[in-house]
């Protein structure tokens, strides 16, 4: 893994543990500049770290995606986190991975 991609893990790491969420997500843009996120669980917004992640990317101006990450349990990204990475960049990789940083897979 490339040290770039080490560094999204590592924030998204950071994050998921600094909220006490269930995950974390980073992604980083076509500028190089990341936003990491926590898992947003109000009443009344539900939104995934990843979706977080995504958004704080399209309103800083974003036009692409580089590289997502997911830090959760699940074995899998969910179908609408991936969809939400693939709108801002079709070619991201979307690496997950497992709450000690160990990569799982990447999609």
């Amino acid at each position: 893994m490339n040290p770039e991609d080490t560094k999204i893990i590592t924030l998204a790491r950071s994050t998921r543990a600094r909220a006490g969420a269930a995950e974390g997500a980073a992604v980083r843009d076509e500028t190089g500049r990341t936003y990491a996120a926590a898992t947003v669980d109000l009443p009344s917004l539900k939104l995934s770290a990843l979706q977080v992640a995504v958004a704080m990317a399209v309103s800083s101006g974003a036009d692409d995606l580089e590289a997502a990450a997911v830090v959760s349990t699940a074995d899998t990204v969910r179908p609408e986190d991936i969809s939400a990475v693939r709108d801002l960049g079709p070619k991201a990789p979307i690496l997950l991975a497992a709450q000690d940083g160990t990569l799982k897979k990447t999609l």
